[in-house]
Order: C-alpha cells, then sequence, then structure tokens
C-alpha cells in the first residue's frame, strides 16, 4: 500500500510520500519512497515512487548517474547538467526504461509485473517549476493549471479532498495542510528546510486525527433531515441556491429496489 501527491501551485510546489509497504498480509514494512535532489541556488527536484519497491529503489538510484545521449557526440545528460525539468523528466524516463531492459525478463518468468509509477517535480534556475507523472514505460505527462496535482498509489482516499481545495491560488500552508506535508518547495529558492517525517506521536498529526471525525460529524448534523409522504413541496436547505424535493413513499414491494 502506498499513497503519494505531488501538488504544484503558484507559491511552490509540496509532495506527500507514506512510508508503508507490504507483501502479504502478515509482511508489513517501513521504507522511504521518497528522495530529494538539491544543488542550493541551481536546482531543486522531489522524486516520489510508487509500485514494485525493488524497481522504485533501482530507479533512484539509477538517476543520480544515469545519462541521456541523444545523438553520437552529443554531451551526455543528467539531471545534474540539464537545462530544464522536461529534459530531467527525460532522464527519468530513460532510467525507468534502463532498469526495464534490464530486470522486466527475470521479474516475469519469476511472476512478478514491472510496476512502477514516479511523481516527479522541482525547479531548474532559469525556469519555472514543473511537475510530472512517469508511468513504467518511460513516458510522463506534466501538471497544468487544470490540473495542479498528481497522486500514485491508493489515490482514491486523497483525491475528493484535493478537487474540492487545490487550484494553482492556493497557499503553501493550505495545501501542507491538504497533503499532510512531507516536503514543501518555495519558488525560486532552489533548496527546502521544510522536510519532515510526521508519525503518530506528531503533535500536528494527532490534532488532526482527534478532531477530523468531530468536524465530519458536525457537517452531518447540520444536513436538513429528509422529508417523508405529503410534505412541502420544496424545503430549503442550508446550502446557498440549493433546495430540496420530499422522497416519495414506498407503496409497492417492487418499488422497494432503488
Amino acid at each position: 500500500m502506498t499513497y503519494c501527491v505531488g501538488i504544484k501551485l503558484n507559491a511552490g510546489l509540496v509532495f506527500l510520500s507514506d512510508s508503508r509497504t507490504n507483501a502479504g498480509v502478515d509482511n508489513i514494512s517501513t521504507f522511504r519512497k521518497v528522495i530529494v535532489y538539491e544543488r542550493p541556488g541551481d536546482r531543486f527536484m522531489v522524486l516520489l515512487a510508487a509500485g514494485n519497491l525493488s524497481i522504485a529503489q533501482s530507479v533512484r538510484e539509477l538517476l543520480q548517474v544515469e545519462e541521456l545521449k541523444e545523438t553520437s557526440g552529443s554531451e551526455s545528460m543528467t539531471i545534474w547538467n540539464v537545462k530544464s525539468m522536461f529534459d530531467a523528466a527525460r532522464v527519468l524516463g530513460n532510467a525507468v526504461r534502463h532498469v526495464y531492459d534490464r530486470d522486466a525478463k527475470a521479474l516475469q518468468d519469476a511472476g512478478v509485473e514491472f510496476n512502477v509509477n514516479l511523481i516527479f517535480g522541482g525547479q531548474i534556475r532559469g525556469e519555472k517549476m514543473r511537475l510530472f507523472q512517469v508511468y513504467s514505460a518511460g513516458n510522463f505527462i506534466e501538471a497544468t493549471s487544470e490540473t495542479p496535482y498528481f497522486q500514485i498509489g491508493e489515490y482514491k482516499y486523497g483525491k475528493p479532498v484535493l478537487d474540492r481545495v487545490i487550484t494553482p491560488e492556493t497557499g503553501l500552508d493550505e495545501a501542507a495542510k491538504c497533503a499532510l506535508v512531507l516536503v514543501v518547495y518555495e519558488a525560486d529558492t532552489f533548496q527546502s528546510d521544510k522536510v519532515v517525517c510526521i508519525d503518530m506521536q506528531n503533535p500536528y498529526f494527532r490534532m488532526l486525527h482527534m478532531s477530523w471525525g468531530q468536524k465530519l460529524r458536525e457537517v452531518f448534523d447540520s444536513l436538513e433531515d429528509p422529508v417523508w409522504g405529503d410534505g412541502p413541496t420544496e424545503v430549503p436547505l442550508k446550502v446557498d441556491n440549493v433546495r430540496a424535493r420530499p422522497l416519495k413513499k414506498i407503496t409497492r414491494p417492487e418499488e422497494r429496489l432503488i
């Protein structure tokens, strides 16, 4: 089980990764799934990984030394000398394909699927921040103003909150609150001192854990009760410009299948 999210805002970038992995119901371990590549004043990049842990770790190690060569005689590109995050994402894709060429056949013979998903984002001096999602084939897509975040792993849990809160104009602190922050990067700084590991003893986590259920209960209690049978045609709710019609009373057994 993995959950990772990367968010691109006008103000900066926010990244979250859990640290849980399992290979069966009784084999649960903790592994770091985020790595920061930083050269203060020049570039700052973050990589999040989900999928097969051995593949993800191989890709992460290769990324630091992997070279991408376009044509014979051209300069080899690495994440440390490329001029754009787009080219850095291409180097990452090349690392994924390198691991695939090396390990995919052996994994397939052992009945293991080549499965890895990555979120990669950051900023290189001379260009704006960029955020990418990289797939098992080494291809990738980029975040836009319409889709300012990516999730990988068990993403269904976080999507409803992010869809309702996150826009490019969202502040870093507010976005961090949505993600239970691990890494926060402020635009044009090319470094970050906001890197934290949040466990169950963290005071902020404990506060959220205690208050989340209470707030959900308060929202539920604020909803109007349904109107049955011959009640008024429309009943005002507490949400502006939304009105509810009464629920019809079921009189025949076959009508109960709704």
